[in-house]
């Protein structure tokens, strides 16, 4: 597999480029640092340290608490943070500043691998969630650098796929030096596929880990005294294609019972924010842009969230939080930052992706779900709306959910300390 792999990711390589400059129409940073996506990083990483990679946003912010961690415990070794997105990189820049290197993680290619591996020397590499590079995790094998898949999930629709590959992904787990699973079933899902046991820890999700930093409760106290919101606040975030004109169209039946209520739409990508602003306008409500700067009047009926890096404090200002990507087949965003402020979710059907949160959120009665449909959505936001006492209640449950369940980051510290004692 791993020739055929390799040879198919070189011929590629021209449609690669074609998506990225694609992408760019909307997104101008694809067609910046294409070099990087190349190993060549000289001078852009300080070698000999920890190497930490977070594929887009929701990685990179779960990676946060962990970075901050290593950084206080091992303050003697340089950190190199890889993305793969201009969003993630953003979040990286934004958050850690200078504290930390930053270059895209370069494509899965030998020649690729090698050159970077070589420049930044790394004596341990992190990968959160499940990205499964077989030429990086091969050359790390090979240089004796140990790997950690950390907060690691395997949903059973990636499993069956994985296991159409085979003796070829149990070979390729085995040189994985542990997978940190967020759950057992997640765990048992690796093993099942290959996984050796005694590479598998199971260390819980440190997405509950999450916690307002001083500089968040600062922008957020600073927020509620400017906008002076005395009114209900429904927050809509993460959203993709698709799942705005349904929130609209919610909204605007919302209005018809709660005219003071304000919507913050937040879309999940900066390239789609004048796409969602336009369907705002078109809606024919009063709006603004975060990014103007501009206070919320009594008039305002959306404020279109087209910032970066402000999503924990915006929910800080809802009474109501529903979380994107779950309407449509996506797999859904993050439930446990709104749980955080102690405010119900709404989701839709399709949260895949938190799958094991999800339950356990439903479970405890912390999120509702709603289908697809704007009436369904319309319906579920409106009977909290209505009952003021069990929307307050539904909040608190989430919370107790995100509560009960942290520590992992201190399981996960734990099980990198192992690689990292000698350092």
């Amino acid at each position: 597999m791993s020739i055929v792999y390799t040879i198919l990711l070189y011929l590629i390589q021209p449609l690669v480029w074609l998506r990225l400059l694609w992408r760019s129409r909307k997104a101008p940073d694809y067609r910046k640092r294409w070099l990087e996506r190349y190993g060549f990083c000289k001078n852009k990483v300080k070698s000999g340290g920890i190497l930490v990679h977070a594929v887009s946003v929701g990685e990179t912010l779960a990676a946060i608490p962990l970075i901050k961690a290593l950084q206080s415990q091992y303050p003697q070794l340089p950190i190199t943070v890889t993305t793969m997105t201009p969003t993630g990189s953003k979040q990286v820049k934004s958050i850690l500043k200078e504290s930390v290197s930053h270059v895209y993680l370069p494509y899965d290619l030998p020649c690729a691998i090698h050159r970077f591996l070589k420049t930044v020397q790394p004596k341990l590499v992190i990968i959160m969630e499940t990205e499964l590079w077989p030429n990086l995790i091969s050359q790390c094998d090979s240089k004796k650098i140990p790997l950690i898949i950390a907060n690691a999930r395997l949903s059973e629709r990636s499993a069956k796929r994985y296991h159409k590959l085979g003796q070829a992904i149990s070979k390729l787990l085995a040189k994985i030096s542990t997978v940190a699973a967020q759950n057992r079933q997640d765990g048992d899902r690796f093993i099942s596929l290959g996984l050796p046991a005694d590479h598998l820890a199971v260390t819980g999700s440190i997405k509950f880990d999450i916690e307002l930093t001083a500089k968040q409760q600062q922008n957020l106290a600073q927020l509620k005294q400017q906008w002076q919101l005395h009114r209900p606040v429904l927050i809509a975030a993460s959203t993709h294609s698709g799942e705005d004109e349904i929130i609209l169209s919610a909204f605007q039946q919302l209005l018809k019972n709660h005219s003071n209520l304000l919507l913050i739409l937040v879309p999940r990508h900066p390239e789609r924010f004048k796409t969602v602003e336009k369907l705002i306008a078109d809606n024919g409500l009063n709006y603004i842009t975060r990014s103007s700067k501009q206070h919320p009047t009594d008039q305002t009926q959306v404020i279109l969230g087209d910032t970066m890096g402000e999503l924990l404090e915006l929910y800080g200002l809802a009474n109501i939080a529903f979380v994107g990507g779950s309407l449509i087949e996506h797999g859904g965003h993050n439930p446990l930052e709104p749980a955080l402020h102690h405010i119900p979710i709404i989701s839709g059907t399709h949260f895949f992706n938190f799958k094991v949160i999800g339950e356990q959120l439903i479970e405890a009665n912390g999120m509702l779900v709603c289908d697809s449909s704007a009436d369904s959505l319309y319906s579920t936001i409106n009977s909290l709306l209505n009952d003021e006492s069990r929307c307050q209640q539904i909040g608190e449950n989430a919370y107790q959910v995100l509560k009960n369940n942290q520590g992992a980051l201190n399981r996960l510290l734990e099980v990198i300390h192992h690689y990292l004692e000698k350092s």
